[in-house]
């Protein structure tokens, strides 16, 4: 009978580095959530922010280790076919996790524009009775305007006294998120060349269309850096500005941070690419991941673009 032949399959020796990257990102998340309760409450946000950056550097050390070990495993040759197959499968999935992490905060945005908002101004049979917030309530996004004797004259922050300039003013004013959606989407088109040239065996061709996401990634955050601080000197539109100043910064802020993310990501790529030589059209699945993942930052803000900033 003729004995069949097993792929080997490289398995890593135990790591703790599972239970670091879990402790550091809880407490990344922990110090995120307690800073934003302080800007709120006045309490404990200072140690929150303070949690969260050890918690940001710790998490970044792990990841530095964990994908450094994985690189060198895989230059040693053990990284058999079956094994690079359950990393496609990993970065499925964490992008999956991603998708529903984002379909969380659209799906807030979606009940608090089209469900929560015209109950409490009457509409259906949820709320019928709009004293339950004041008298002559009447619902419009985005929510803008508290009587001063509900909140008194000293509480009332500015995006409440008529003083607030909405998203869509925002765009109107200065442009750039027409600007970012134009740099994000040409981005999506550089890496796609990238990896184009990279599967021909062009290995300049790859540093050098790689190079100009990374131009085109980093401009986004920095246009993005300007729109918050316009927002936040000039038309006072905070994160206490209520919930349309809550969803605004958290819809944009978090996806703000995955172009962060995806841009350190590519970045990585391409010095591995100029300073190690890594990559081959067969080998270069750090990339590709890097790629999938810069595509889907890419079609979050396109809906972000059109339901945050137009609709």
């Amino acid at each position: 009978m003729a004995s069949i032949d097993h792929e080997s399959y490289y398995v890593p020796d135990s790591s703790s580095l599972a239970v670091f990257t879990a402790v550091s990102s809880g407490l990344l998340i922990g110090g995120f959530a307690a800073g934003l309760n302080g800007m709120t409450f006045g309490e404990g946000g200072s140690v929150g922010w303070t949690v969260s950056v050890v918690g940001l550097v710790l998490f970044l050390a792990a990841l530095f280790t964990w994908f450094r070990t994985t690189i060198v495993e895989n230059r040693a040759g053990m990284a058999s076919a079956q094994l690079k197959h359950s990393y496609v499968l990993g970065i499925q999935w964490f992008i999956f996790s991603e998708v529903c992490f984002f379909v969380v905060f659209f799906g807030t945005l979606f009940y608090v524009r089209n469900l929560a908002g015209p109950w409490l101004g009457g509409e259906g049979t949820k709320l019928g009775d709009t004293q339950a917030l004041w008298g002559g309530f009447q619902y419009a996004w985005p929510m803008q305007f508290t009587p001063q004797e509900i909140i008194g004259v000293n509480n009332q922050v500015p995006a409440n006294n008529g003083i607030f300039v909405g998203a869509k003013e925002l765009m109107h004013w200065n442009g750039i998120p027409l600007i970012n959606t134009i740099l994000l989407l040409t981005s999506s088109v550089t890496v796609h060349f990238a990896h184009s040239a990279l599967k021909a065996g062009k290995k300049a061709g790859f540093n050098l269309w790689l190079a100009i996401t990374l131009i085109l990634g980093f401009a986004f955050v920095g246009f993005q850096a300007l729109e918050y601080h316009e927002a936040y000197a000039e038309l006072g539109l905070t994160l206490e500005s209520g919930i349309y100043g809550s969803t605004f910064f958290i819809l944009t802020g978090f996806h703000g941070f995955h172009v962060c993310m995806g841009a350190t990501m590519l970045t990585v790529q391409w010095l591995r690419s100029m300073m190690k030589g890594d990559f081959t059209a067969d080998d270069h699945f750090g990339f590709e991941a890097s790629s999938w993942y810069w595509h889907f930052v890419d079609v979050v803000w396109v809906g972000l673009f059109l339901f945050v900033y137009i609709f």
